[in-house]
């Protein structure tokens, strides 16, 4: 839920007059509504009050700007694409949650592309990969990324379909078998997994198409920027995914699972936190709330007791709510999915919103080329 402040907490962590408070909320930088307990009085919306704390705190001056955009800080980007407010994911002004109860990544592709035309991730191939799974998807691209033609001055419709033959290739690397159905049902009967496990990686793909400028999606815009062709600039995000600081998460986080199963829930938290290493599939800087994802995938899928006990003993020792990690590994072992599992429906369903932002940054034909602020010594002139 939202937390709302009094107007005495709200001007008390902005250090402000009424007045100033007043006018962020008449400029719709801060949402206000009515004391329920009290309709004569007002609440302030918590995070617009702390995101104006922060911006405050560092500053207006060009390199305080410049230095807070790299890390969960200033918009650097404009976009329609997609954003995270007051704790929700939009697609294009749809709320992601209520669009994957129902569409699928091609539908969502469709969206997110800002294109009417139908699209389609058929397999462009007859015969299954033998050997499917990350190193196959990074061969996949990267043939793709050699052959392709340079995106700049080309058309978007253009582009679209170098992203929907790119995708192609993408699933038939991670696993789906040839067909001219919906991604996520080829995924599943290459996986053996029934219609019901089936609705849920097509939920789980379209949670994961987009969300907003996270580095994978940084790292295809910069591609983009340059002229690369499509598939190098998913051939990008997918290199920048490999981290466990991104799409390598659902692995630890199927790791610390393991650990509360052999060691118990309370003794595998503290030998993680012991090391000083954040819980993974836990916490979200932009979701202090709890992730929108992670519970739209629960409100279809029933996780054992087991993973349970862990959420339960997380949000005790930590405060700290599940994210997406802890859902596709709760839907890996659930499904009994490749180890991987969480690593191939990342890639996967980001394909699309790389490819969305590739084509919105080849349009705008800007390059990407931020400046270094050098710290190091200065040679003298002899």
């Amino acid at each position: 839920m939202t937390e709302w402040l009094t107007r005495e907490e709200a001007l008390a962590r902005l250090n402000v007059r009424p007045q100033t408070l007043y006018a962020y909320v008449s400029r719709g930088r801060i949402g206000m509504q009515p004391d329920q307990a009290d309709p004569r009085r007002s609440q302030y919306r918590a995070d617009d009050i702390a995101a104006l704390a922060t911006r405050r705190a560092r500053g207006r001056s060009p390199q305080a700007i410049a230095e807070s955009a790299i890390a969960w800080g200033e918009p650097a980007i404009t976009t329609p694409i997609s954003t995270v407010l007051h704790g929700r994911l939009v697609y294009r002004g749809q709320d992601a949650v209520a669009l994957s109860a129902t569409a699928t990544l091609e539908e969502t592709a469709g969206l997110l592309w800002a294109t009417e035309t139908a699209v389609s991730f058929a397999s462009l191939t007859t015969a299954p990969v033998r050997k499917a799974g990350t190193p196959t998807a990074f061969a996949h691209l990267s043939a793709l990324a050699a052959e392709g033609w340079p995106s700049l001055g080309r058309q978007p419709a253009m582009l679209q379909q170098d992203g929907a033959s790119a995708t192609s290739a993408l699933a038939t690397a991670l696993g789906a078998v040839p067909g001219p159905e919906p991604v996520h049902e080829r995924l599943a009967r290459g996986w053996s997994v029934d219609a019901v496990g089936a609705e849920m990686i097509r939920k789980a793909l379209v949670l994961l198409a987009d969300h907003e400028l996270n580095a994978s999606t940084f790292a295809a815009r910069v591609a983009a920027s340059t002229g690369a062709p499509v598939a190098a600039c998913l051939l990008a995000g997918l290199a920048t995914l490999t981290g466990p600081r991104h799409g390598g998460a659902g692995a630890a986080a199927i790791a610390l699972v393991e650990d509360a199963g052999r060691l118990g829930p309370d003794e595998a938290i503290a030998r993680w936190l012991a090391h000083d290493r954040p819980l993974p599939g836990f916490g979200h800087p932009l979701y202090p709330e709890g992730d929108p994802r992670a519970d739209g995938l629960f409100s279809d899928f029933k996780i054992d007791d087991g993973l349970l006990r862990l959420r339960n003993a997380v949000l005790a020792a930590t405060g700290l709510h599940p994210n997406i990690d802890f859902a596709l590994a709760a839907l890996t072992l659930g499904l009994r999915l490749p180890a991987d599992a969480p690593f191939r429906l990342f890639a996967l369903g980001r394909s699309v919103g790389w490819t969305a932002h590739a084509i919105e940054q080849v349009t705008s034909n800007r390059l990407i080329r931020p400046r270094a602020r050098y710290d190091g010594p200065v040679g003298q002139d002899r």
